[in-house]
């Protein structure tokens, strides 16, 4: 298995300190300014000898981010902690969701058409329509797609142990706290997946194919639930 590493194709949404940044989960947009204190201002252009921002945000809401199953206990739990390995063999797909009730969704029988026999540790999921604006989309109150929980448990007996999404959740927006697909995925009721990843609000361009990639997920080191994360796919050459 041969790659090269000159040619990453990054699949994360950058943080933007205004509203043009993507966003969810009913929180303002993140914020990026200058710390000021006293007569001190951190810009440069404004007389400073170096720029200082104060950066405000919220892994979950603002961008892409790699979770544990720290998101959903009781106890204390780290995603930087939890994920030791940063090296994957991934497989992209491409589903389009399909009407369930009043809403849209990821199927088991979708996944399982578009993962077929294939073993692999880490799935990437690119949902149709794909366009550009799911850089900046304002996610609130707009009822995105989801996974059936049927469609995480899938992924469980398939061996995937980092799911990564390009929608703000992998369950419904509004779910009066069932969490299905996480704690299908993370086995919540059963033996905790302890060691298993959720990356949400990744943007797949469509020049990426379908296919077999090796993945670098790349994690700020934070002692939190979630991190902010950068994934990064690179083409398995023939």
């Amino acid at each position: 298995m041969s790659f090269d590493l000159s040619k990453p194709l990054d699949i994360s949404i950058p943080l933007r300190g205004d509203a043009t940044n993507v966003n969810a989960w009913y929180v303002d947009h993140p914020k990026m300014t200058p710390h000021a204190e006293g007569d001190f201002v951190g810009k440069v252009s404004e007389g400073a000898s170096t720029n200082f921002n104060d950066i405000w945000f919220n892994p979950h809401a603002h961008g892409t981010h790699t979770e544990c199953v720290g998101h959903i206990t009781k106890e204390f739990r780290s995603v930087n902690r939890t994920l030791k390995q940063f090296f994957f063999l991934a497989e992209v797909i491409t589903i389009a969701p399909e009407k369930y009730q009043d809403d849209f969704v990821i199927s088991k029988k979708q996944l399982q058409y578009a993962l077929g026999n294939k073993k692999r540790e880490a799935v990437v999921i690119r949902t149709l329509p794909n366009l550009k604006d799911k850089l900046s989309r304002q996610y609130s109150n707009s009822n995105p797609p989801y996974l059936l929980e049927e469609a995480a448990r899938l992924l469980v007996a398939k061996g995937i142990n980092h799911l990564l999404i390009d929608v703000p959740s992998v369950d419904k927006e509004k779910d009066n706290g069932a969490l299905l697909a996480h704690k299908a995925f993370w086995n919540f009721e059963g033996t905790v997946r302890t060691t298993a990843t959720i990356t949400e609000f990744i943007f797949v361009p469509n020049h990426i194919e379908d296919g077999k990639y090796f993945l670098n997920l790349q994690l700020a080191a934070f002692e939190n639930d979630a991190s902010p994360s950068r994934p990064v796919l690179y083409k398995i050459e023939p």
